[in-house]
């Protein structure tokens, strides 16, 4: 039989999808691989350098899917950043739900966390340059040092909060995953809720108001 020609990416991590989840196991090497999938093995290497590049690689292509479709989306570009998350969060849950299976083996398959935050390594890269370009609003910290540090830690608490969102997915055996609806619905309001610069700048103009006053009337 002639070796397939027109090979894709999402040819690909489809083959590789479906090998793991039939045998429960990822293939013994890339040559048994594209042999029984029938296609030359420099075609994979074209896309991936090895099975963990791949598998770095398809929840990077989740997060993809989901984005591209948010930013097809006219009303979503008017939403504020708090509604922008949330609809990320459930386009994205969404896209997992398509692929429970998958992702339910990827992440609970190997006991070994540090393994599984590896695979997750492009899906980080994606989902933290997303926030950074949320424009949530920060307290205006002036000096550039203490800003790196904020918008680091602004990342990393998000990043946080996903990761803990996909474990009470993949722990959530309600109807339709509804339990974790509300999880991201509270998880997301309660997050920005905690960022929420308003109160604290009132206290800040608060605290300036009684310096200058006390200043004044000493």
């Amino acid at each position: 039989m002639a070796k397939k020609k027109s090979i894709s990416e999402s040819d690909i991590i489809s083959f590789y999808m479906d090998y793991v989840l039939m045998h429960n196991h990822k293939p013994k090497s890339v040559y048994a691989f594209v042999k029984e999938n029938n296609f030359e093995e420099q075609k994979f290497y074209e896309f991936f350098g090895s099975f963990e590049a791949l598998e770095q690689s398809i929840f990077k292509v989740f997060f993809d899917n989901a984005h591209a479709v948010l930013e097809k989306s006219e009303e979503y570009l008017t939403f504020d950043p708090r509604n922008k998350l949330l609809s990320f969060y459930f386009t994205f849950f969404e896209i997992l739900t398509a692929n429970r299976s998958y992702v339910v083996h990827a992440l609970e398959g190997d006991k070994n966390a540090m393994k599984s935050l590896k695979t997750l390594a492009h899906l980080k890269k994606r989902f933290t340059n997303y926030i950074e370009h949320l424009d949530i609003k920060t307290i205006d910290l002036k000096q550039e040092q203490l800003v790196r540090i904020q918008n680091r830690s602004l990342k990393e608490t998000a990043w946080l909060q996903l990761l803990v969102t996909m474990k009470f997915w993949m722990d959530d055996t309600s109807p339709s995953f509804e339990k974790t609806d509300i999880f991201i619905e509270k998880s997301v309001r309660a997050s920005f809720d905690l960022i929420d610069t308003t109160p604290l700048k009132s206290l800040i103009d608060f605290g300036k108001f009684l310096y200058k006053e006390k200043m004044h009337m000493n």
